[in-house]
């Protein structure tokens, strides 16, 4: 791959931003807070998610069809995510456009109004998407083994909230939020796109350095402890079965989350070929969808596997997922092994970093999380170092399905 280079700066007021130069008419801009649903307060359920919503829907100058206008009346785009760590404001444009869209982030992120009529209609859209979760059990799913596992913890709720948290909010809340979080040394700006570095920072500097003061930082969140693993067994209206399996993780600062991600990659990765795909799906036909998940926080992780299948195939299914964690326990990959799986996951890694977009979100939570990008090279040699030794020991240490949780949606 090319070499990466990045060009980094932090204004006085302690906004981080970052810049790759790439050779397109085609640009990419984010806005990143680190404020997300595991920092809301038990009262303020879905307020983080609610907030990317209403950001949009007038400031002290643009009226909500202004807004929404402004991006796309030159074909561009802008949209926005909340997760459980981080707020996230994007758009894309072509390059001469940077200027707008860097105005526009700035006056939806701090000139907001949150008018309370806009606040009443936005309510009813996202009890609207709430309801469309409940309406596909193999998204709810996930959510709902969030809560199982994170029981009585902010990384437990979902980032929706409930149609009862949402029609509770009002403009109060929302400055409160945003007070509290909205902090400029957790904010980081970052750009994928062909400008003149120098005019880019003129852009930034002009506004957000000189009108965006420095605010005060707020308490850091509390670390999740006190896993221990769980069962829940529930009867719902789908024709088919959904299983989530799985365990507390590493987190994203952890040693050898590289590691991990190599074995749920082996396991049931996007490859046609991932080991629990091979044997579910090719060999005994029993299952459609067969998937593994790993997401990694600030300080803890979660590894997660999701089986839809007829019921009877069930207890078939998890003794199968089972004799493929044994075996990663107690079967150290082969050479020939282990070279494919590095290979496999290198490629995979190489060509999403080939998409611009998907660049600057990664090199934006980089920044947010790290306070550094992890290079292609850099990421590419930590897998190249991993040995079958470690991989045996991370299997051992988090694939050992006793201390598997389980959450199964059965059909009635």
């Amino acid at each position: 791959m090319q070499e990466e280079v990045f060009e980094r700066w932090t204004l006085e007021n302690g906004i981080r931003c970052i810049h790759r130069e790439v050779n397109s008419p085609v640009a990419h801009l984010g806005f990143f807070v680190n404020m997300g649903s595991r920092d809301e307060l038990p009262d303020e359920h879905g307020l983080a998610h609610f907030i990317e919503h209403v950001i949009f829907k007038g400031t002290e100058k643009r009226k909500a069809y202004h807004v929404l206008s402004r991006m796309e009346d030159i074909g561009g785009e802008l949209n926005a995510y909340t997760s459980k760590e981080e707020t996230v404001v994007h758009a894309t444009f072509l390059k001469e456009h940077y200027q707008r869209a860097i105005e526009l982030f700035n006056d939806i992120v701090f000139h907001s109004t949150f008018p309370v009529k806009e606040l009443e209609k936005e309510k009813s859209v996202i009890v609207d998407e709430i309801n469309s979760y409940l309406d596909t059990p193999s998204d709810m799913i996930f959510d709902e083994f969030d809560e199982l596992v994170f029981a009585n913890d902010p990384l437990g709720r979902g980032t929706l909230g409930t149609p009862e948290s949402v029609y509770g909010f009002d403009t109060t809340a929302v400055r409160k939020f945003l007070k509290r979080g909205y902090r400029t040394d957790e904010m980081v700006i970052a750009s994928v796109g062909n400008i003149d570095l120098k005019k880019l920072k003129a852009m930034i500097d002009r506004y957000f350095a000189k009108e965006i003061g420095t605010t005060e930082a707020a308490s850091e969140r509390v670390s999740y402890s006190g896993y221990k693993p769980v069962r829940s067994d529930l009867k719902k209206s789908n024709y088919q079965t959904h299983l989530m399996m799985g365990n507390v993780a590493y987190s994203s600062e952890h040693d050898d989350r590289i590691g991990l991600y190599l074995l749920s990659n082996i396991l049931g990765g996007p490859g046609m070929n991932a080991r629990l795909h091979m044997s579910l799906r090719e060999r005994h036909g029993y299952t459609y969808n067969v998937e593994t998940n790993y997401s990694s926080y600030s300080d803890t992780g979660l590894f997660s596997i999701y089986l839809g299948m007829d019921e009877k195939y069930l207890k078939k299914c998890i003794d199968l997922a089972h004799k493929e964690l044994r075996l990663l326990r107690e079967k150290g990959l082969g050479t020939l092994q282990l070279h494919k799986a590095k290979q496999q996951l290198l490629g995979q890694f190489a060509i999403g970093q080939e998409n611009n977009q998907s660049q600057m979100l990664g090199i934006g939570k980089s920044i947010l999380a790290f306070d550094e990008v992890r290079t292609w090279k850099e990421i590419a040699e930590k897998i190249e170092g991993l040995t079958a030794s470690r991989l045996l020991h991370i299997a051992n240490e988090v694939l050992d399905e006793k201390q598997f949780s389980y959450l199964i949606y059965r059909s009635k």
